[in-house]
């Protein structure tokens, strides 16, 4: 053969394999996802696996090495509100979201971006976000990758452009439900829930086809205000065992509450999914229900088949719940050996301070244990299930100081569980909170509706005082031992809102925190051997993937959610600073720019007054504002309002405040909630705290010198 020839060859050759395509991106099927445990490299799906453990086998990065980890790459993205998704990584590309609810694709290795979408969320959907307008990832499924908008659109794009390929609306938008939680994608059909029960809606969790985007399910967690069936999974299940747990009209105008917000998991030998349900609406059940009932589905584990929706099971952890205390918490699947006998499990850290494992075919209870010291129940009565409340907790007549506060024992944060240690990692809190019973309730439609009175969360007067009620607000990473029931280890933190968890076969535990550090414990001991200060909070749990014999940590940077909102007062003090993707290897050279050192806001306050009443603004403000701007005015994550310029005037704080001048950044017109006279009266108040902060802060710094 002539040697032209055998080149020609060669060139059709080459020619014909450039032509072929290369592997489909995205393409994740059910027997990827049921087979993910042995999958090493990847990170298909929010926890992992199906069973949320959110535990790597790698083990490249191992207590020896951790201490060459650096920054392989990262990424800075144009969203600076808090960062809570999990990015996931799939045959080379990794993807994520950020705040609202932007999606973007990297290439795991270089870091290089292939796509970005932008759902362009209306920004006053923002003020339905109870918790910030946060998002906690994707899924990915067939080429697809979904995710749930803010305002309630469930999208599928291509894995390997970004581009839609349909889009649903999942819920009522004139009503003020958001979505911040990550679908899950099982035997083809997506499922996402929805938040919103502070403002009061009636939650539920859908089932749609993922090819198509039509809906296949949808199951209720609370019965139907006006009385009659939804044509939906649930419409038997609670004519039988939920409606008569609910008394009185409360909640009929509310929904009830009860989303499905965050937890999801399955077992497919079992053929079950596994959710969480939240907290009732109002959270006071003597508005809601009369002060009756177990108002179920609230708070709750339901077991569900994944094709129909239909239900299998579920337990209540707070029966007649009225402290804002969700079930809505990281679920997670193990097995344990419990006396003896190896028992297939479901494992839960709810708000409420227990820590549950609950046989995964058929509910039972095995055990329930506090996890973090509480006042509001003294155990969990392993016979009827029911926690033993403590006298007087309920608040009906008289106020209740608790912890947890309704930040939980354990919020959203997962955490995560080590087969190899048998040791589940809580990015855990104590938190204490004072439940009075708003006897002048009255429902409002849209706003935030809690039942409790608010002004009881004022902070009192003094840098003493307010450092007093800081120093009891504690948070923790918990080593539980879910078998002996007791925690093995306990790392404390100088902030109680901080990251959640992930876990590896390399013997460690990573976690960021609210300072910004983000560190690796021994998974054995809690010793800390490595950490990299991010220089901004973080919260976001990590993952971690390999490729090529790398292995990679990914972590979002970000602070956020419910706490910097509504208690900014006992967390670090800076401002809103951009998101970042960090990704870290062993020898990673990557240099990333610290951020800029924040201005100190002022203004002069020389001269200005206001013609309202500062004390009935101290009573509209706790009503209205305190839940994002934090109590007495301290919050700083969003425009610290006693150094805002719209102070100084009331020409411009009514702007804002009643017309609306800054609803595409999520703060709407309260016009439906206050007159211009009440709105002037909330300005007199937070100018009367800004004066107060000024001499407080000259005094302080008078004693300093």
């Amino acid at each position: 053969m002539k040697i032209t020839s055998i080149l020609g060859t060669i060139a059709a050759a080459l020619l014909l394999t450039a032509c072929q395509p290369g592997p489909k991106a995205g393409k994740v099927d059910a027997a990827r996802l049921i087979a993910a445990e042995t999958d090493t490299g990847n990170w298909m799906s929010y926890g992992r696996t199906y069973s949320e453990q959110r535990y790597s086998p790698l083990t490249k990065v191992n207590t020896e090495t951790v201490g060459k980890l650096g920054v392989a790459w990262h990424y800075e993205f144009d969203t600076d509100r808090g960062q809570e998704a999990t990015p996931l990584m799939v045959d080379g590309t990794v993807y994520t979201t950020t705040s609202w609810s932007k999606v973007f694709a990297f290439d795991a290795k270089t870091g290089a971006l292939k796509w970005s979408y932008d759902p362009k969320v209306d920004g006053k959907r923002g003020f339905s976000a109870c918790c910030d307008v946060v998002n906690r990832g994707v899924a990915v499924w067939n080429g697809t990758v979904f995710v749930g908008a803010l305002d309630g659109r469930l999208i599928a794009l291509d894995a390997a452009t970004g581009k839609v390929k349909w889009s649903t609306v999942t819920f009522d938008q004139s009503k003020p439900y958001t979505i911040t939680g990550a679908p899950r994608v099982i035997k083809g059909k997506v499922l996402i829930g929805n938040g919103g029960a502070e403002y009061g809606v009636r939650g539920y969790i859908s089932a749609y086809d993922a090819a198509s985007g039509k809906l296949a399910w949808r199951f209720y967690t609370t019965p139907n205000p006006e009385g009659k069936p939804d044509g939906a999974a649930s419409d038997k299940v609670l004519a039988e065992k939920a409606n008569k747990t609910w008394f009185g009209e409360g909640w009929k105008k509310t929904g009830g509450g009860g989303t499905v917000w965050d937890a999801m998991a399955y077992d497919p030998d079992l053929d079950i999914l596994y959710i969480g349900t939240g907290n009732g609406s109002p959270w006071n059940r003597i508005k809601r229900s009369d002060g009756k009932g177990d108002n179920l589905f609230l708070s709750s584990i339901v077991a569900l088949k994944p094709d129909t929706g239909a239900y299998v099971w579920h337990y209540q952890t707070t029966p007649g719940e009225s402290w804002d205390y969700t079930a809505t918490q990281h679920i997670m699947l193990a097995e344990l050996n419990i006396g003896g006998k190896a028992r297939k499990v479901v494992m839960q850290a709810p708000k409420n301070g227990f820590f549950y494992v609950l046989d995964r075919a058929s509910g039972e209870l095995l055990s329930a244990d506090k996890y973090i010291p509480i006042t509001w129940a003294t155990g969990v009565d392993l016979k009827t299930g029911r926690p033993i409340e403590t006298p007087g907790a309920r608040y009906e007549t008289n106020p209740a100081l608790a912890i947890p506060a309704p930040y939980g024992g354990h919020n959203w944060q997962p955490m995560a569980y080590s087969p190899k240690e048998g040791l589940v990692y809580i990015p855990a809190m104590s938190v204490p909170f004072g439940y009075v019973n708003d006897t002048k309730y009255i429902h409002k439609q849209g706003a935030w509706n809690v039942g409790i009175d608010t002004l009881a969360t004022a902070l009192p007067d003094g840098n003493a005082a307010k450092a007093a009620i800081k120093a009891m607000m504690k948070g923790h990473l918990i080593a539980w031992d879910p078998v002996a029931k007791k925690a093995r280890w306990t790392v404390e933190h100088p902030y109680f809102w901080n990251a959640g968890v992930l876990a590896t076969a390399g013997d460690l535990v990573f976690q960021g925190s609210a300072g910004g550090e983000f560190v690796a414990y021994n998974a054995k001991t809690g010793a800390k051997v490595w950490s990299y200060q991010a220089g901004n909070g973080i919260i976001a749990a990590p993952s971690t993937y390999s490729i090529d014999g790398e292995q990679y940590v990914a972590i979002m940077v970000g602070y956020g959610g419910a706490a910097p909102l509504a208690a900014n007062f006992a967390l670090p003090d800076r401002p809103r600073l951009p998101g970042r993707l960090l990704v870290f290897k062993i020898g990673g050279t990557d240099k990333v720019a610290a951020f800029p050192a924040p201005e100190k806001m002022t203004i002069d306050l020389a001269g200005v007054s206001s013609k309202g009443s500062a004390k009935e603004g101290f009573a509209l403000y706790h009503q209205n504002c305190a839940v994002c701007h934090g109590p007495n005015a301290s919050g700083t994550y969003l425009p610290n309002l006693k150094t805002s310029q719209m102070l100084l005037t009331e020409d411009n704080w009514k702007s804002v405040v009643i017309d609306g001048a800054r609803q595409p950044m999520g703060m709407i017109s309260f016009k439906q909630f206050l007159t211009p006279a009440q709105a002037e009266s909330i300005r007199a108040y937070v100018l009367s705290e800004a004066v107060k902060a000024k001499a407080e802060d000259a005094a302080a710094m008078a004693t300093n010198k």
